[in-house]
């Protein structure tokens, strides 16, 4: 809680900031501090607050909580732009030509020389390589999750230089995005370490708009407060009937999965922190999103803890007539 709070506060300054100030306030003086936390959920789950938190906010990539770098591709041009986002706010530090794969759409199998075309994480940095790959490489996690689930395959998605012999005669690379080593290095500079995301479409982005984003953030909080008060029916409404686990659990499955689990009626706490939430280009033109934050959870049957994890969730969301649902899940 004490990291979304800044974000809260935030969402204050608004017509109804002082009504609410005084509402939080009354509260701890009354009641303690659970219950203002009680409130201040209330609020996350509310779609007005994030609309009002949006409102000013550079949100065509997404919404990050905190400041993130971002590589966005287009394969048809193409190009590879760099990105620093802080506060929600945009800056381009550039924009270069790129060589991507020679096949179009999306990369299906290991070997088809296809860019993929999806959201990935910058997992590492690659030095000393075969001169053919430049000064460096930033590795991606491709295959991610929702490739896996789709049964893609390949491996070894790059961004790299360009060899530093001056040989290179292709227009294309065999699924990588190759770019020239000067600016390559002057990237590595800005990262400094840093991880980084990258998007990569085809022809056409189609970016996020903040009623998506609102929609998005407020579910977000509302699935949590369905979870943590064991609301079955309410916190399962939250999944699509095509939804798929990271291990390849179906609906159905996964469903009674988690009635045995909301079962045990334990008394849960949970929270989220470094939200982000960012378009998923994809060639069926669905409205997708990747969604991925901190997660901390905690369960106590008896007042005793009964089972504890601190790690990254990822979820795939799609927006469809105006619903949020969960595709995927890990």
């Amino acid at each position: 809680m004490k990291k979304i709070l800044p974000a809260l506060l935030m969402g204050f300054v608004g017509l109804n900031a002082s009504d609410r100030l005084l509402e939080i306030m009354r509260l701890y003086q009354k009641q303690g501090l659970e219950v203002v936390g009680q409130k201040l959920d209330s609020y996350l789950a509310d779609k007005s607050f994030w609309a009002e938190e949006l409102q000013n906010k550079d949100t065509d990539f997404g919404y990050y909580q905190n400041k993130q770098f971002l590589f966005v591709a287009d394969k048809s041009k193409p190009s590879l732009e760099f990105y620093e986002i802080d506060n929600n706010m945009l800056k381009k530090i550039n924009s270069s030509k790129a060589l991507v794969g020679s096949k179009k759409g999306d990369k299906t199998l290991e070997g088809d020389l296809a860019t993929p075309i999806g959201v990935y994480r910058i997992t590492q940095k690659l030095e000393r390589l075969d001169q053919y790959y430049g000064v460096l490489a930033f590795v991606t996690n491709y295959p991610n999750l929702y490739d896996t689930l789709k049964k893609r395959t390949g491996h070894g998605i790059w961004v790299h230089g360009m060899p530093l012999n001056g040989d290179r005669n292709e227009l294309n690379t065999k699924g990588c995005i190759a770019i020239e080593n000067p600016i390559l290095s002057s990237y590595d500079k800005v990262l400094k370490g840093e991880k980084a995301f990258l998007i990569t479409y085809e022809d056409k982005f189609f970016p996020s708009t903040k009623e998506e984003l609102s929609m998005i953030l407020s579910s977000l909080f509302q699935w949590k407060e369905a979870w943590a008060r064991g609301d079955f029916e309410r916190y399962m409404r939250f999944y699509n009937p095509n939804f798929t686990r990271y291990d390849g659990m179906k609906f159905n499955a996964f469903k009674e999965y988690k009635k045995r689990v909301f079962a045990k009626n334990e008394k849960k706490n949970i929270a989220f922190s470094s939200i982000n939430v960012i378009p998923y280009p994809n060639s069926q033109n669905k409205r997708l999103f990747y969604v991925v934050f901190d997660q901390d959870y905690k369960a106590y049957q008896q007042n005793k803890l009964s089972y504890s994890s601190n790690s990254q969730k990822e979820l795939y969301i799609e927006i469809e007539n105006n619903q949020v649902s969960i595709i995927m899940e890990k």
